[in-house]
């Protein structure tokens, strides 16, 4: 009996070695989460033994546990390598058309040859969907999808609406040659006080200029404004601005509409209808022309530039013209159990009985950890540590080896016996 509980010896020290190797073996693989060998006692007594001098009959392995501590975090040149900051895990498509996930915290992420982000062994990230603004419209991993980098150029806007901030001086006179001639197509300089160009952008992203003209009119705090897409005539306007005696605008103006038709247009796209908004924070004080801000809400044209990953788990394209376009959210999932994953190899585990159902969510919010873009999680491995149980699961080994030994000669005694 003696030698078969030395074997459970044996077999428990080669198991706790097995996993101390497997977790040196690793200590450089991302995501990677260390194991515990767990060891428990076996005694064998019957209903009605007596405890009192019962002997153990050796060891068995228990479980061998993940230990699901966070790993430092190293930082990449790569965009798209993530790293989790917290609790969760990645959710990964096997395939595109597999019904199944599977979880990961290995966030060494590319694009494949379809524009896919995936991982290292070409599983499809997957993300929750989003609003065009970017808001998360549902946190249920049925809704979340493989997420596709758009190969196509960003979409052209046309501009709707122009706002203005400036100051006019108080001290301007009205022009020497009245009154301001629309039907120019270069209006007169002596015609007019000040002039404003800004770009605004057709339906096909062609660029056209905006041109603002500031007349002082013969009343006092009076200005008149003019507009001009390109060197259309007639120009559009006025839109009378009354300044207050504090060089103020007493209210907002409302916005003056700004059109040109597809033909003066000359692009092929559809008219421009342009709203031209001057902010109310505009003044009129004994200072220099200045324009302090200008905005338009459309862009050109535009070429896909990067991608971006936020701490929320927002994946955005950039473009060369400005735009940032929401694709989706990371989907994180976590379990009440996360020791009871099933390992499926590859630093990924598999939902089981044990482990419960996946519950999804948000990157930061809840028990959700952040999403560190540009960066991996590192092992989890003390080497220090594994070290040091690899001594101890040696000495054990050994000791039971030992055991065998003199069980041996103790046996060999016997059998001597004349």
């Amino acid at each position: 009996m003696s030698f078969n509980t030395s074997i459970t010896g044996l077999n428990a020290a080669q198991k706790d070695l097995d996993v101390t190797s497997n977790n040196i073996a690793n200590a450089n693989s991302t995501g990677f989460k260390s194991s515990r060998a767990q060891f428990g006692d076996i005694y064998a007594v019957s209903a009605y033994g007596n405890s009192k001098t019962a002997t153990g009959q050796g060891v068995l392995t228990e479980a061998v546990q993940q230990q699901f501590t966070q790993g430092s975090l190293q930082f990449t040149n790569n965009s798209l390598d993530l790293a989790i900051s917290g609790q969760g895990f990645f959710t990964f498509q096997p395939t595109l058309d597999s019904l199944q996930s599977v979880y990961s915290r290995a966030g060494a992420l590319g694009a494949n040859k379809d524009g896919f982000i995936v991982n290292t062994n070409g599983q499809y990230l997957k993300a929750l969907p989003v609003s065009a603004n970017g808001t998360l419209q549902s946190t249920s991993l049925a809704s979340a999808k493989p997420i596709q980098l758009p190969v196509a150029a960003g979409a052209p806007k046309a501009t709707t609406l122009v706002t203005q901030s400036f100051n006019l001086p108080a001290s301007a006179t009205v022009p020497t040659v009245t009154p301001f001639d629309t039907t120019q197509a270069t209006p007169d300089p002596a015609s007019y006080t000040q002039a404003n160009s800004q770009q605004v952008y057709d339906s096909l992203g062609n660029t056209h200029t905006l041109t603002s003209y500031y007349v002082k009119t013969a009343n006092p705090n009076e200005w008149n404004v003019y507009y001009q897409v390109d060197t259309q005539t007639p120009i559009q306007g006025p839109s009378t601005l009354t300044f207050d005696a504090n060089g103020q605008l007493p209210t907002t103006p409302a916005p003056f509409a700004v059109t040109a038709t597809a033909a003066s247009l000359g692009t092929g796209a559809a008219p421009l209808n342009i709203n031209v908004q001057t902010q109310g924070d505009s003044t009129q004080y004994n200072a220099p022309f200045n324009m302090a801000a200008q905005s338009q809400d459309g862009n050109t044209t535009g070429q896909l530039t990067g991608v971006s990953v936020g701490s929320n788990g927002l994946i955005q394209a950039s473009y060369s013209n400005g735009q940032n376009i929401p694709l989706g959210m990371v989907a994180l999932a976590n379990f009440s159990n996360p020791q009871g994953l099933k390992q499926v190899g590859n630093n990924s585990w598999a939902e089981s009985v044990d482990s419960g159902a996946p519950t999804a969510g948000q990157p930061g919010t809840g028990t959700f950890g952040l999403i560190q873009g540009g960066a991996l999680e590192q092992s989890n491995v003390d080497l220090t540590q594994q070290l040091v149980n690899l001594i101890t699961a040696q000495r054990n080994f050994q000791a039971n080896a030992q055991a065998i030994q003199t069980d041996k000669t103790a046996t060999d005694s016997v059998i001597n016996i004349r």
